[in-house]
């Protein structure tokens, strides 16, 4: 995904039971986050960044997390954040393949020797990455999204615990349309 590019359609199931669909969020602007998998402790703890987040920017912004992930796993595991954004399930990759997230070995051994703070912080907290796959190699995408669902901003982590800087989603749902 380009920046300038409308985004395509995404419809994923939610952790709280419903279909979520981009359309609805035509007219707002958004983050959009793919995440690894539901017991990574990166991405609970920027999940709770952006709990925290959201509560700031107000109902105008729209904050979006896709897990690759089975729905019933991250139901489990999600409901540790009372997040007031959709969540969503996306365990077959398809929306990973369409957006073309990275994978990256090195980026996966750097993140976890370079940021082990975040990893002691998150798996004391009980995300503890038990499972040994493919998934532990996803690198990070973001996206910001405007109120016509074209991308204006499009951040791929070079590591496990890369993230777009949150002052960058603090600017962009402040810039008026």
């Amino acid at each position: 995904m380009n920046i300038g590019q409308k985004i395509p359609q995404i419809s994923l199931p939610a952790v709280n039971g419903s279909q979520f669909d981009t359309t609805s969020l035509l007219g707002k602007k958004y983050l959009l986050t793919f995440f690894r998998f539901a017991t990574c402790p990166f991405c609970n703890m920027r999940m709770a960044e952006l709990v925290q987040l959201k509560k700031e920017l107000g109902d105008n912004f729209e904050i979006v997390a896709i897990f690759q992930s089975e729905m019933e796993h991250l139901k489990k595991h999600s409901n540790k954040h009372f997040a007031n954004f959709p969540i969503l399930a996306d365990p077959k990759k398809q929306y990973y393949e369409m957006f073309d997230v990275n994978n990256s070995l090195s980026g996966m051994f750097k993140g976890m020797i370079m940021r082990m703070p975040t990893v002691i912080k998150g798996m004391s907290r009980g995300y503890i990455p038990l499972e040994i796959s493919k998934r532990l190699l996803i690198m990070p995408l973001s996206l910001l999204v405007d109120e016509q669902g074209i991308i204006q901003s499009v951040y791929q982590g070079k590591d496990e615990g890369d993230h777009l800087p949150l002052d960058r989603v603090i600017t962009f749902s402040a810039q008026l349309a």
